[in-house]
C-alpha cells in the first residue's frame, strides 16, 4: 500500500480540483459574484509580498523544484527507491501545486467576461464595420507613429525596460477612478522581467503571470512597440481578468488610458494588428491590403520590425511545444478556443468602435405621420362621440 500513497495524494487532490472546475462551470454566476473579489485580495496580498524583490519569486521556485527532482533521481539510483513509488509522489506534488493555483486564481475563466464589468453590449457586425474598425485603429495608429522618438535608423527608440514598467500601472489608474471600472483596480506593483529571457523568446511566450505568487513578468526581449501593450496584459490577468481576448481587451484600454504616448501607441498598434488580422481571416485580404495602403511610412516601419523579429528569434519546434501546452491550459481553464482566443479580441475591439464612434452620430430618422395608422392617432374619444 505504501508504494501507492503518493498516487493515492495524486488522486485526491485531482478529484478536488476537478470538483472545483465542475461546480464552477455550473454555477457561473455564483462564481461572478464573489469568486473574482476574493481572488483579486488574494492576488493583491501575493503581489505586495512577491514585490520586495526584483525578480519572478516563481521562477527561483521552479528551479528548485527541478533541482529537487534531479537531486531525487540520483538519490533514487544510489538508495535504490522504487522508481514507481517515486513517481507517485512527484505526480501529488504536481497535483497539489495545480490544485492551489485553480483554488487561488484558476476559476476566474469561469467569471463572468469582461465586456459585462464594462457594460459594453456585444454584437454580430459586417464585414463592412471590420473594414471600418481597422481603418480606425490604423488612422490612431498613424496620428501617433509620428509622434514617436526614434533611433537614425528609424526603429523605435523607447525608455527602458524599467521606465516603462513603473509606468503601467498609469492607464489602470485612470480606468479605475475616472472611468469607474473597479474590475481594473489592483495592486500597482511593476511587472518583473522574465528571467531566461532567450528560452522564452525561442518559445514565442511574451509574459506570464503566476496566480500562486502574485507576480506579473514580462519577456524583456519583445519588440519595444509592443513591451508597453504586453505589460498592460499581463498585469490584466494580475488583477484577474483570466480570459486572453479580455486580458488583451483591458491591455488596449489601460493604454489607451495611459498618459504615456508610448502606451497609446502600443495599445492602438496591437489593435490595428489583431483587426487587421482577423480581416484577412474573415477574407477581406483586398480590403485589408488596401487598409495597409494608407499606413504611415513609420508604422510600416514598426510593423515590418514586429514581424521580423519573431520571424528570426522564434524557434519553430519550441514556439510548437509552447503553444500545444498553453492551448492545453486555456482549454482546461474554461476556455474552448485555446491560443486561438489572443485573436478574439477583434469581436471587442469592433464592439467597442461601434460603441464609441458610430453609434453616438447615428441620426434617428424622424417618424412619418400617417393619419390612417390607429398606432399614432387616438379616435377613441371621437368614435365615442359619434356612437
Amino acid at each position: 500500500m505504501k508504494y501507492w500513497r503518493g498516487y493515492l495524494t495524486a488522486g485526491i487532490f485531482g478529484f478536488f480540483t476537478w470538483m472545483l472546475t465542475q461546480f464552477a462551470k455550473t454555477h457561473e454566476e455564483l462564481i461572478d459574484m464573489f469568486y473574482p473579489y476574493v481572488s483579486r485580495m488574494v492576488q493583491n496580498t501575493l503581489s505586495a509580498w512577491s514585490s520586495a524583490v526584483s525578480y519572478p519569486v516563481w521562477q527561483v521556485l521552479a528551479a528548485v523544484g527541478i533541482l529537487v527532482v534531479i537531486a531525487s533521481i540520483v538519490l533514487m539510483v544510489i538508495l535504490r527507491w522504487n522508481p514507481i513509488q517515486w513517481f507517485g509522489w512527484v505526480l501529488a506534488a504536481v497535483s497539489i501545486v495545480y490544485f492551489l493555483h485553480t483554488g487561488i486564481y484558476g476559476l476566474n475563466s469561469y467569471a463572468g467576461p469582461l465586456a459585462d464589468d464594462i457594460r459594453l453590449d456585444e454584437e454580430e457586425y459586417t464585414l463592412s464595420q471590420l473594414v471600418d474598425a481597422t481603418t480606425y485603429y490604423r488612422d490612431k495608429a498613424n496620428d501617433l507613429s509620428t509622434q514617436m522618438p526614434r533611433n537614425t535608423d528609424g526603429s523605435l527608440n523607447f525608455p527602458d525596460f524599467d521606465t516603462l514598467a513603473a509606468q503601467a500601472d498609469n492607464g489602470f489608474r485612470h480606468l479605475t477612478y475616472d472611468d469607474y471600472y473597479p474590475v481594473f483596480a489592483g495592486d500597482d506593483s511593476p511587472v518583473k522581467k522574465l528571467g531566461w529571457a532567450s528560452f522564452y523568446t525561442a518559445s514565442g511566450i511574451t509574459g506570464v503571470t503566476m496566480g500562486l505568487t502574485g507576480e506579473a513578468a514580462v519577456n524583456p526581449e519583445v519588440p519595444a512597440v509592443s513591451l508597453p501593450f504586453t505589460m498592460c496584459h499581463e498585469l490584466s490577468h494580475r488583477r484577474c481578468i483570466a480570459l486572453e481576448r479580455d486580458a488583451n481587451f483591458g491591455a488596449y484600454l489601460a493604454c489607451r488610458a495611459n498618459d504615456s504616448t508610448q502606451f497609446r501607441y502600443s495599445g492602438y498598434f496591437m489593435a490595428y494588428r489583431y483587426c487587421y488580422n482577423a480581416l484577412v481571416s474573415a477574407g477581406g485580404s483586398v480590403q485589408a491590403q488596401a487598409i495597409s495602403s494608407g499606413e504611415t511610412a513609420e508604422l510600416t516601419r514598426d510593423l515590418a520590425d514586429y514581424r521580423t523579429f519573431f520571424a528570426q528569434k522564434q524557434s519553430a519546434k519550441a514556439t510548437k511545444v509552447a503553444d500545444k501546452v498553453n492551448d492545453t491550459y486555456i482549454k482546461a481553464s474554461g476556455d474552448s478556443s485555446g491560443v486561438a482566443s489572443y485573436g478574439e479580441v477583434c469581436d471587442l475591439l469592433v464592439n467597442l468602435y461601434l460603441e464609441e464612434e458610430v453609434k453616438p452620430n447615428m441620426v434617428e430618422p424622424e417618424p412619418t405621420f400617417d393619419p390612417l395608422d390607429k398606432s399614432q392617432v387616438d379616435l377613441g374619444d371621437l368614435l365615442g362621440d359619434w356612437g
